[in-house]
């Protein structure tokens, strides 16, 4: 079984907006952990 190459995301654009963190966080905080990302809209 050959080895995949490692997904590249771009990281999170300044000025977001976060819900229940206390910073912004950067995609290096999350290496090597399984992360679901929700999105959703309010409309």
């Amino acid at each position: 079984m050959q080895d995949s190459p490692a997904v590249r995301a771009p990281e999170f654009p300044p000025g977001l907006d976060w819900v229940n963190t206390a910073a912004p966080v950067t995609l290096a905080e999350f290496r090597g952990r399984f992360v679901a990302i929700d999105f959703w809209t309010s409309c």
